[in-house]
Formats: structure tokens, C-alpha cells, sequence
């Protein structure tokens, strides 16, 4: 007999048939009634065992975490809490598992404990349902873009550039660690290394998806990105994914107005196909804030949290007038920041976004105008030349969710500004190019997708929203 969903038998409109469900027993009690999950659904469905009638072998191989099959009659439940359950006529243990060894016995464990047994975390409700959110938002993304007539373009892994600017880069090389092979200034021959020059992994695939957004009009990458920077925080992971749309012809406004429809699509999506597992991550995080110090505490509950962020525009503020108000603030003046804001220029920390957007505007923001001297060489100088057509979008409880800027579209003006950083135009040559055939005003962004997805679920570190975390120090699994 073929067997059928957790899910889809709770969602049943049927009953007194015989079924047959595959998955993993969460609990056991009573020598009778074993808590089946298999995934596909938060909820368990009870399987009532015969227990005069089955070996005291078998019994005892019902274990939390071993993988059983049921056969049996779907029946009304008269437990409370459950719409159905499943009078168990055949049990077969599938794979045994160990009760004195297997980690993730029915109780509360620690985050930090959950983490260092991330391959059998997702077998526990918070995250199985972390997991849920995270496919089902990815799959949004794709049909944001895909019913907008975006191409998706898969740009490379590998890359001889820094997209960033930002130098902290994983390196990547078949050269040898020991008589790695040398010039005569002794410096490491790249020249006969694998592609014959210095390459890393990618930061970004944003510099190749403008030359895709300068032929196909709309584009988006979503894939791997890695940072090697030594930040041990919970917002920093060393390997993450990143979605970033290029759009031709869009300018600054344009690219605000997109960031903000796609946020608020995605996140609706989520909140119509996930409605149980919101559910839970939401009462799971108002009973982790019950220890927390009022002050501390979330001022909306998730769902509220989500909601108001579809219902209310987002405030967009140019940089010069959040520095003014940041300098005025009282945590400013009383010297509570961490960084204190003296004059225009500063670059804003996540305590200065945050402030903004749970303190003062009290929804999301998006700044704009950004000093030139602290964002990327490609931002497309304005004017008054002292600022960028940029933008970041802050979001409660996170800051900086989103990064974004119109594109320097001039060629003279983007090797002005290639050559006062010091970035080889030899190197960038081809990107170069498209402003030397056909170029025009383009815009894009960028957003990391554990951070949205932090976000969405109301979990309080990135290292819990990505299935095997990347991090200093850490590669385990």
C-alpha cells in the first residue's frame, strides 16, 4: 500500500479507510499511543497501537526518533487537539533508534545545543518548521520575478573580481600549500595556477547581472554568496544566499518601489501557505521573550509584525535627514549608542537602523542618498558629487534588510571613480563594456536571504535560518 502524507490525512474529509504513514515517532506513551511526524506538516498524527496484541519486542523499538510504518483504519479522534487518528492494525519498525543515545528527546533544548546537532535539528518542531518557511519564501522569490517576466540568470561561483570592494574574499586555488610556486619578487605565481590568475568565491553576482539586465531588460540571481569576514554575530554568516534583481531603465525610485512590492509579495505568500507554521514560531518566540526584560522585548507579536509590514508603505528618508535625526535622538545625546553620530558622513551601525525604524518612524525605512565615500564605486554619483543615488532598506529587529542603488551608467565617471579606489580597469574590463556600448540608467539590489527569513520566522540568530551554518571557526557536517 502506497502511504499518504501526515498532512493530507488530517486534511482528509474521510475516514473508516485503511491507510498507511511513514515517518518518525516524536513520542511514545502508555505502550499505546505513538506521536507520528513525517514532515510534512507541524502537527503529529496519533497512531493508537494494539498493545495486548503486539510483542513486548516491538514495544520497546517504539523509541522518540525511530522510523515506523503504520497500516490502519482513519478514525475521529476522541483526544483533544486532533481531528483524526489511526487504529493501528500492522506496525513495522523501519529503523531503530538508540533512546539512551539519540540527542533530541522530547524536551527544550538550547539554540547553542541545537546547532552543534544540526543535522537532526530539523527533527525537532521549531525547526522543521523554520525549513517549511525557508523553501516555501524561496519559492516565492522565484515567482515574484518569474510572473514579473524577470530571467533568472545563474552567475559564476567563481570570480577573478570583487564586487564589493570590500577585500574580504575566500581564495581559490589548486596551487600547492608547500613549494607554492613563486615570482621573482616571491609573491605567489597566480600565473600557474588553475585559471591562471588570482580567483575567489563570489560576494556577489551583481556586477555579471548587469551586463545580463543590458540585453534581457529584467533579470535576478539567487544562489550562494560567501563573505570571509571574521564577524562572529548573529546577524554574519560566511556562506548565505543572495537575491539580487537588475532591472534596465529603472532608476533610484523605481528600484525602491520594486524592493518594496517584492518584500510585501513574498512575505503574503508565506503568510497564505504557511499558516501553522507561523503559528507556532510565533508562540515559540512570545514564550523565549517571557525571560526577557521588558525593555527588550518585541513590541508586536509575528503575525501582527508581518501584517504591518504588508499594510504600511514604507518611509523612505533621505541619509542627510536620518543623520539629522539620529544626532538629535536622546540615546545620541545621553551617549547611548555604542557609535556616537557627530556630524554627516558617519556610516550607520544596525543600533543607528534600528533606532530608526523601532524608535522613531516605528515601520520600515528606506534611506537614500548615501555619502559616496562610504558605498560601493558602481552608485551612480549625484550632482552635488559628495552623493550616491543609494539605498538600504531597514526592517525592525534586524536593520539593514535590503542594499540597492542606481548604477553609474557613465563611463567616464565610473573610471574616475574606479581609479581613485585604486580598482584595476584592466581587471573589470568587461564590465566596463557595457558602458561603452548601449549604455543607460539601470538600477538593482540586493537582499540576504537568511536575513529575510529571520525575519519572517522571528528567530533572533541567522545561524538558525540555514540548514548547515557557515560561520569562524565552524564547517561541521
Amino acid at each position: 500500500m502506497k502511504h499518504t502524507k501526515v498532512k493530507d490525512l488530517l486534511n482528509s474529509t474521510t475516514t473508516l479507510h485503511e491507510v498507511n504513514a511513514k515517518g518518525w515517532v516524536r513520542t511514545f506513551r502508555n505502550n499505546q499511543f505513538i506521536a507520528l511526524n513525517d514532515g510534512s506538516t507541524i502537527n503529529n498524527i496519533q497512531c493508537v497501537v494494539d498493545f495486548e496484541n503486539t510483542p513486548d519486542e516491538t514495544l520497546k523499538r517504539i523509541t522518540t526518533g525511530a522510523a515506523v510504518s503504520v497500516t490502519g483504519t482513519l478514525v475521529e479522534s476522541k483526544g483533544a487537539g486532533q481531528k483524526y487518528e489511526i487504529q493501528v492494525a500492522e506496525l513495522e519498525i523501519l529503523g531503530d533508534s538508540d533512546a539512551e543515545k539519540f540527542p533530541m528527546q522530547p524536551k527544550k533544548h538550547s539554540l547553542e545545543f541545537l546547532r552543534e546537532n544540526a543535522h537532526l535539528r530539523v527533527r525537532t518542531n521549531a525547526f522543521s518548521a523554520i525549513m517549511r518557511v525557508r523553501s516555501v519564501l524561496s519559492f516565492a522569490v522565484h515567482s515574484y520575478f518569474q510572473e514579473k517576466g524577470f530571467v533568472y540568470v545563474n552567475t559564476p561561483i567563481i570570480t577573478g573580481s570583487d564586487a564589493e570592494g570590500a577585500g574580504e574574499m575566500f581564495k581559490v586555488t589548486a596551487l600547492p600549500f608547500d613549494n607554492t610556486p613563486r615570482t621573482e619578487e616571491g609573491k605567489v605565481n597566480y600565473k600557474e595556477d588553475f585559471f591562471g590568475k588570482e580567483t575567489n568565491l563570489t560576494v556577489s553576482g551583481q556586477l555579471e547581472g548587469e551586463t545580463f539586465a543590458m540585453a534581457l531588460g529584467q533579470i535576478y540571481t539567487f544562489g550562494p554568496t560567501f563573505r570571509a569576514e571574521n564577524s562572529n554575530t548573529s546577524r554574519h554568516l560566511a556562506e548565505f544566499w543572495m537575491i539580487e534583481p537588475e532591472v534596465a531603465f529603472n532608476d533610484l525610485n523605481d528600484n525602491m518601489d520594486l524592493a518594496e512590492d517584492f518584500i510585501q509579495y513574498v512575505i503574503k505568500y508565506v503568510l497564505d501557505k504557511c499558516p501553522e507554521d507561523l503559528k507556532f514560531l510565533e508562540g515559540r518566540l512570545i514564550e523565549e521573550e517571557k525571560v526577557k526584560p521588558q525593555a527588550e522585548r518585541s513590541e508586536m507579536a509575528l503575525l501582527e509584525k508581518l501584517n504591518f509590514v504588508l499594510e504600511n508603505n514604507f518611509k523612505r528618508v533621505s541619509y542627510t535627514e536620518a543623520i539629522d535625526i539620529l544626532r538629535d535622538s536622546t540615546p545620541n545625546k545621553k551617549k547611548k549608542f555604542n557609535y556616537i553620530i557627530n556630524e554627516w558622513g558617519a556610516d550607520l551601525q544596525s543600533e543607528h537602523e534600528r533606532y530608526l525604524v523601532e524608535k522613531h518612524f516605528k515601520c520600515p525605512v528606506i534611506l537614500f542618498d548615501y555619502p559616496a565615500n562610504i558605498k560601493a564605486f558602481y552608485m551612480r554619483l549625484n550632482e552635488d558629487g559628495k552623493t550616491v543615488r543609494a539605498m538600504d532598506i531597514l526592517f525592525p529587529g534586524i536593520g539593514e534588510i535590503v542594499g540597492g542603488s542606481q548604477r553609474e551608467e557613465r563611463y567616464e565617471v565610473l573610471v574616475e571613480k574606479m581609479k581613485a579606489l585604486g580598482i584595476d580597469e584592466e581587471e573589470l574590463w568587461w564590465y566596463l563594456d557595457t558602458r561603452r556600448f548601449g549604455s543607460a540608467v539601470h538600477s538593482g539590489f540586493g537582499l540576504g536571504f537568511e536575513r529575510l527569513v529571520l525575519f519572517v520566522t522571528g528567530m533572533t540568530n541567522i545561524r538558525d535560518v540555514i540548514p548547515f551554518p557557515r560561520t569562524p571557526m565552524n564547517a561541521e557536517f
